[in-house]
């Protein structure tokens, strides 16, 4: 005897059921794949204390490092208001607290369960170097001071302290190339790959109180005290680097008008390197208090000086050669100026900093040949204080040293450190390189999240779009079928 209508659809829907579970189940568990979900975010803080102001920068990365190094972008660039913290000498804890808008400007952008687990470290370099020689007492207090308000602060706060100045050289150095693309780049085939070494660049920093040259040389370095070794992205590099104190630009100023007062000591100066037509009145004391100044006011000289710009570019000049020691270079290779060893340059180099901000102002940022360059800042100096003045509103406190600070970066690259008319167009005077400020804040960084251990990524069991649709359908049939075959069984009468 044959099965009855509800017993055929009753098996039937009962097979279907099976089927579509088995169907599911097996997609479910063959074909999964094991991923690797999007990592968690670290965040980094970093402190730029320089000689004339303090800047907040906020870095972030994936935890999941590559090759070692964390994959590091800016997320956050905040200028501290008020000047750098070597001027709050009578006042230390103004010197931490001024820190608090900016940290607090960058703790809105982490996520607050993170906070706690942010590095935070603030770097001082040559303003509190030189009150470090002048009055190590002073600076002891103001990093005290500094130290009590970011260690209360919701942050890993990792110290305060001095940036040597091959270190800031070094790190700059990381930092052009990083944004660059020269340690390590996203390839078309979405890897991480490391470019030729030949495309590495030199990096030139000025600040207010000195300035660094930092390149990969063509050969050996030869004096090692000059050389900085690092590891990023899985591979060792060894950079020439020097610092030197007292030749950035407000140090440099202040020599040069205290050179001009021990030459020719009168109640009324004649400044070469002011335009034309300027008059100001200067306290005298004030030119002798810095560490880099190594003599004593003329004992004839009122407490104020009278300080008259001639706009004689020519004059500059031979007063700003004065700043340096060159003949403490004659017959000697591999030497730049003031006995200091220099391999000869190597490749393309990024200027920044004061060396942009003054070309920038000149508009000397384009690749023009030295000579134009040479022609452009000497026409500069020799317009006349008022046409100046007129043509730039509200620079007045900038403008009067502009001819100064050209002459004198001219000098220190062709001069100092050698570059020709061959080889002056490998310089580029540059803010920032692939979109992230130039400094030594984001090449510490950089190193820094190399001793940050690296999470492992979390792991879960995914499948594609198209099986996680069939499984779904699958699974949906199976019901179907199983509620189909109860309901037979329950509501189909007898027949």
């Amino acid at each position: 005897m044959g099965l009855s209508r509800k017993e055929q659809v009753f098996l039937a829907l009962l097979g279907a059921s099976g089927v579509s579970g088995l169907t599911a189940l097996i997609l479910l568990l063959v074909e999964a794949t094991s991923v690797l979900l999007p990592t968690d975010i670290k965040f980094g803080i970093v402190f730029d204390a320089g000689s004339s102001h303090t800047s907040l920068f906020l870095y972030q990365w994936p935890a999941n490092k590559e090759n070692g190094t964390g994959v590091v972008s800016q997320a956050l660039a905040c200028q501290v208001e008020g000047p750098g913290i070597s001027s709050y000498t009578s006042n230390p804890a103004q010197a931490g607290e001024s820190l608090q808008g900016c940290l607090e400007e960058a703790l809105v952008l982490i996520p607050e369960a993170q906070h706690r687990k942010t590095p935070t470290f603030l770097g001082a370099t040559a303003g509190m170097r030189l009150l470090s020689q002048k009055n190590s007492s002073q600076a002891r207090d103001i990093f005290a001071a500094i130290t009590q308000v970011l260690g209360r602060s919701p942050v890993d706060f990792w110290g305060a302290e001095l940036l040597a100045g091959q270190d800031e050289g070094a790190f700059g150095w990381i930092t052009v190339n990083y944004g660059l693309g020269t340690l390590v780049k996203y390839s078309f085939t979405g890897e991480w790959i490391q470019p030729p070494e030949e495309t590495l660049v030199g990096a030139l920093d000025m600040g207010g109180a000195s300035t660094q040259i930092t390149f990969m040389p063509g050969g050996p370095i030869l004096d090692k005290s000059t050389q900085a070794d690092f590891r990023l992205y899985g591979s060792d590099y060894s950079v020439y680097t020097h610092s030197y104190l007292c030749f950035g630009r407000d140090q440099m100023l202040s020599r040069l008008l205290v050179g001009l007062v021990q030459s020719c000591p009168a109640a009324l100066l004649r400044h070469p390197c002011y335009l034309s037509g300027y008059q100001t009145t200067l306290a005298l004391a004030p030119l002798y208090e810095s560490p880099c100044v190594h003599t004593t006011p003329p004992l004839s000289l009122p407490q104020n000086l009278t300080v008259e710009g001639t706009g004689n570019p020519g004059a500059c000049v031979s007063a700003i050669r004065e700043l340096f020691n060159f003949s403490s270079c004659q017959g000697q290779e591999d030497c730049a100026f003031n006995g200091v060893y220099q391999p000869p340059l190597q490749g393309q180099f990024y200027a920044f900093s004061n060396f942009y901000y003054t070309f920038h102002f000149l508009n000397l940022t384009s690749g023009q040949p030295l000579s134009t360059v040479n022609a452009t800042i000497w026409e500069f100096c020799q317009r006349p204080w008022k046409l100046v003045e007129a043509s730039y509103p509200g620079q007045d406190r900038w403008l009067r040293d502009y001819c100064a600070s050209g002459l004198y970066i001219l000098t220190l690259l062709h001069e100092g450190y050698g570059f020709s008319e061959e080889t002056w167009p490998s310089l580029e005077f540059r803010k920032q390189a692939g979109g992230v400020d130039i400094g030594w804040t984001l090449g510490y960084m950089l190193n820094l999240t190399g001793m940050i251990p690296a999470d492992a990524p979390a792991q879960r069991w995914a499948a594609s779009d198209g099986i996680w649709v069939a499984k779904v359908v699958f699974m949906v049939l199976a019901l179907v079928a199983v509620v189909g075959a109860a309901s037979v069984q329950l509501f189909w009468l007898q027949d």
